[in-house]
């Protein structure tokens, strides 16, 4: 399920005229994550600062158990920082998960239609927003299918719709391709840098995946072995669009990986 249902003035739903003022997002400011207490304190995530400028397309890169997921999970506000502040300055953003969670009783346009309807808009103007949606993630033809009628991609697509249907200017994915096909992620991919061009969305995309990262990311960033610190950012300036077997994006995926293993190692240490 989505993270909140809001409607920023200035964004508009289909991107058709959306173009990202200068300044931060998003900025995480020493925040600090602890679960239990005592012996049984766990200090999950370690003073992060990172600052998303509008428009950025940052991903979110480290080992499993770093603290990736309740990163994002805090700046969803579904969990609360333990120590330090999440400033979000476009408004509340809007989460996609690993699964789709689409209500299996409801038909695809219906499922994007929901957030439209529980922000009460207008019935004709939801379905305008509805179809044009529909039309952005290459599912046009198939709003009348329910989910199990799917294929995986198609249904992520359809979580894709339904996030933007929030018209809200800031997106957060977790993880959402990592349970695809080869072939189908990569289509994906190419679709959300599509999209992200075109809406001129903040993006902060959670991954495991080195390549997937270095392929959609303005900027990658890595956090450590427990507890997650951020270690390392790189920036990446490879001309778009960008394939994934490219030289360049291998190139850099490589030093990525290299440093990405020497944190899984100290950890181990």
């Amino acid at each position: 399920m989505t993270a909140a249902l809001v409607a920023p003035d200035s964004y508009d739903i289909v991107g058709r005229a959306a173009v990202s003022e200068p300044g931060v997002a998003v900025s995480i400011d020493g925040v600090s994550k602890t679960y239990g207490s005592g012996r049984d304190r766990l200090l999950a995530i370690d003073r992060v600062d990172v600052q998303v400028q509008r428009g950025e397309f940052a991903c979110i890169v480290g080992a499993s158990g770093c603290g990736k997921s309740t990163l994002l999970s805090m700046i969803a506000g579904l969990d609360k920082p333990s120590a330090g502040s999440i400033t979000l300055n476009d408004g509340r953003p809007a989460l996609m998960f690993q699964e789709p969670a689409l209500l299996p009783w409801l038909t695809v346009e219906d499922n994007v239609d929901l957030p439209l309807k529980l922000q009460r808009v207008d019935k004709q103007q939801r379905r305008e927003r509805v179809q044009e949606l529909l039309e952005l993630v290459h599912l046009d033809g198939f709003a009348r299918k329910r989910p199990h009628e799917l294929s995986g991609g198609m249904r992520q697509r359809v979580a894709l719709a339904r996030a933007l249907a929030q018209t809200t200017r800031v997106l957060l994915m977790d993880e959402p391709f990592a349970a695809l096909d080869a072939i189908t992620r990569d289509v994906l991919h190419e679709d959300l840098s599509r999209i992200h061009e075109s809406t001129g969305i903040t993006i902060v995309f959670v991954t495991h995946n080195v390549r997937e990262a270095v392929r959609l990311g303005d900027r990658v960033v890595m956090l450590s072995s427990r507890p997650g610190r951020v270690v390392a950012e790189w920036d990446v300036d490879i001309a778009r669009p960008r394939r994934i077997e490219s030289p360049d994006v291998g190139a850099l995926s490589v030093v990525i990986t290299d440093r990405l293993r020497e944190e899984i190692g100290r950890h181990g240490r």
